[in-house]
């Protein structure tokens, strides 16, 4: 006798999943307000950084594939992005992706965000975060190499976390983008002006957000007191610093297991022998207060990415948007 097979019992229908487009992460979560929740995981949320999974990163056509998963109790999230180098020249971005939030204990979705929207906040939140307890209390002077995205984002951070930051320079292979970048500091307030890679010798905070495989300035011509942030790459043979300023200065990056694994500019510098590990620093060390800043050395924060970094900006916004729903309610 052929058994009967119940059928299985309609399942309740879920509420739409909500999408927060680049409009509405923008309105939730304003940078500071980004630089907070990157902060307070690492302080208050118990996530360690050395314990998440890597990257995931495929060649496809064209570019790279990258999947990011992180958890907490809480929460759950996957970023799948693209890195596509030949976007730009058909005006579109270099980075795409989304991002999809989910229960920490159902993995049930949540939420879709725009992974555009996300990377170019969470990137500098995170150096954001950094710079506050590496950047001298009166910052007046930020040079940024790089117009995009993230050299905007940067200086939205730096302001974030130095509201005195006072004067933007810009340095770009693209002269007419590199004028609009400063157009747009000067319409938000600031004063601005193209700049050259030796302008560094007059920055308080250095901004490294480009694509670059060399480096881009002499490190020698920076103020004892100056804090670079680099952010551009996450592959070990790219750098955007050179291995004397490791050599020099306080080196902080978000894990040390990131650093040897994707970050060009901490393994060529310890490759030739200018950066002992034992004085590799990491973004959770310097949230908790156990980083000691040396006034005559400068500092260096390098940044691959991490999926955490996505979850926590992720998780601000959703429970933000939340929050809202239920006033509204």
């Amino acid at each position: 006798m052929t058994p009967h097979l119940e059928s299985p019992a309609p399942q309740e229908s879920l509420p739409p999943l909500p999408h927060l487009d680049a409009a509405t992460l923008a309105r939730l979560v304003p940078m500071g307000a980004a630089v907070d929740a990157v902060e307070d995981v690492l302080v208050n949320g118990g996530l360690d950084p050395e314990a998440e999974p890597a990257r995931s990163v495929v060649g496809v056509t064209g570019g790279q594939l990258l999947l990011m998963p992180s958890s907490t109790a809480s929460y759950a999230g996957v970023k799948v992005a693209t890195v596509t180098p030949g976007n730009p020249e058909r005006g579109l971005p270099r980075i795409q992706g989304l991002y999809l939030l989910l229960d920490g204990a159902t993995h049930q979705p949540r939420a879709l965000l725009d992974g555009i929207a996300l990377t170019s906040l969470r990137t500098p939140a995170v150096s954001g975060a950094a710079l506050r307890r590496l950047a001298v209390p009166d910052v007046r002077r930020l040079l940024v190499f790089g117009t995009g995205p993230q050299a905007w984002g940067h200086v939205e951070a730096v302001r974030a976390v130095r509201p005195g930051l006072a004067h933007v320079d810009v340095v770009g292979r693209d002269q007419g983008r590199v004028a609009a970048f400063v157009e747009r500091c000067r319409a938000a307030g600031l004063a601005a002006a193209a700049a050259v890679p030796k302008d560094v010798a007059h920055a308080d905070v250095v901004c490294c957000c480009t694509t670059a495989r060399e480096p881009l300035f002499d490190s020698s011509l920076l103020a004892p007191h100056a804090t670079v942030a680099a952010v551009g790459s996450h592959e070990p043979d790219a750098r955007e610093v050179d291995e004397r300023l490791l050599g020099r200065a306080t080196v902080v990056a978000e894990s040390r297991s990131v650093a040897m694994r994707e970050c060009g500019d901490i393994v060529q510098a310890v490759a030739a022998a200018a950066l002992d590990l034992r004085r590799l620093r990491t973004l959770r060390e310097l949230a908790r207060g156990e980083v000691p800043v040396d006034d005559g050395r400068p500092r260096l924060f390098k940044s691959a990415g991490m999926a955490w970094e996505d979850l926590a900006v992720a998780v601000a916004a959703y429970e933000k948007w939340g929050a809202g729903r239920g006033a509204e309610a």
